[in-house]
């Protein structure tokens, strides 16, 4: 299981818009749009509702990112005991 990392945030998928793209509420109150990566785009599938693990663009950070991990039920579950999963 990832834990986030130093310039990584949590947020909940909100909205799917195709093209490897979707909404996203981060935990730092902002929407962004989120973006998949090629080396994930066919290994990860989420929906919507899912919790994601981030990491924002240098360029326009509070409007764009990427997706690094998608967590699952049991891996939620987990990270709420530890504390980690506050209000997202």
């Amino acid at each position: 299981m990832r834990l986030p990392r130093q310039g990584e945030l949590l947020a909940r998928v909100t909205e799917m818009s195709g093209a490897s793209r979707m909404r996203a509420d981060c935990e730092d109150g902002k929407s962004r749009m989120i973006r998949i990566p090629g080396k994930l785009r066919k290994r990860v599938w989420t929906r919507v509702g899912d919790l994601i693990l981030i990491q924002p663009w240098e360029i326009e950070k509070d409007e764009k990112a990427d997706l690094v991990w998608r967590y699952t039920e049991t891996e939620v579950e987990h990270l709420k005991k530890k504390g980690v999963v506050k209000d997202v």
